[in-house]
């Protein structure tokens, strides 16, 4: 078992020195930890090392930097976030969203926001009867929407089989999320904005009442299930679930939302699978 309270100190340390150039070592040191066991406790409820989530993290900060400060210099969004070359921060762009940071700029400045590929990992926890850890994630940012739309519908989507993907190789899989991120924004207009939810789950909040908007969104999606991907040389089919749902209530915690989302997908994998 992952002890808890390490990596919620690591989590929370992570956050507060994105803009450092941090070496796990330092990590460890600063939560009270050898390094393996930092590792190791962190790489078994993530699944990836400290190293992967602090640049995930980075990356997802840069990009929001690139789109809300478009007058930036691409190097100068490197050097705030550690790297000492235009070239290793594109490398490290690219790993994450799959594209440099100005084919990027020129996909994303349209959008009312930033998609929230890598979002804050709060916590870690495990439900009753399951053996792997589950994680929550800061969508807090969402709620700034909700305010305004209320009665506005969810698209939310589910990676199938992202595990078979994971051991072709993590970046395989790093690819399928960005993949499935591109394909919501892709099918829904730029005032709808999308979140990651979970370890292979995403929302798109759209900005209609209409669910007739929300299903078209949706049909658009399932109508992509099948197509590949490029990874070394390999084509990858990538599938999801998709289901649209709305939320009742005038107000919301985070556990009402999260669960909300997460009941409706587990719902529609359930249907497809008796299907």
């Amino acid at each position: 078992m992952a002890n808890i309270e390490l990596l919620v100190r690591t989590l929370s340390f992570i956050e507060d020195n994105l803009n450092s150039d941090l070496q796990t070592e330092d990590i460890a040191k600063a939560c009270y930890a050898s390094k393996s066991s930092l590792e190791k406790n962190f790489k078994e409820a993530a699944h990836f090392s400290v190293h992967d989530y602090m640049t995930r993290r980075k990356m997802m900060k840069a990009a929001k930097q690139l789109i809300q400060m478009p007058e930036s210099n691409i190097l100068d969004v490197a050097v705030e976030y550690g790297f000492s070359s235009h070239e290793a921060f594109t490398r490290a762009f690219f790993n994450v969203w799959n594209c440099n940071p100005k084919e990027f700029r020129e996909t994303y400045t349209k959008r009312s926001r930033v998609p929230e590929l890598f979002p804050q990992i709060m916590g870690f926890y495990q439900l009753k009867g399951e053996n792997y850890m589950r994680r929550s994630v800061d969508i807090s940012e969402m709620y700034d929407f909700l305010k305004n739309r209320k009665n506005c519908y969810f698209v939310c989507a589910d990676i199938r089989s992202l595990i078979p993907i994971n051991e072709i190789s993590t970046k395989a899989g790093d690819i399928a999320l960005s993949e499935t991120m591109k394909r919501l924004l892709d099918c829904s207009s730029d005032e709808d904005v999308a979140f990651r939810i979970g370890a292979d789950e995403f929302t798109l909040l759209t900005n209609s009442t209409d669910k007739a908007y929300a299903e078209q969104i949706r049909n658009k999606i399932l109508s992509l299930n099948g197509q590949t991907f490029d990874f070394e040389n390999q084509k990858i089919p990538l599938n999801l679930y998709v289901t649209v749902t709305k939320l009742e209530s005038e107000s919301f915690k985070y556990a009402d939302l999260f669960g909300k989302l997460i009941g409706a997908l587990t719902e529609e994998k359930k249907a497809v699978r008796e299907n």
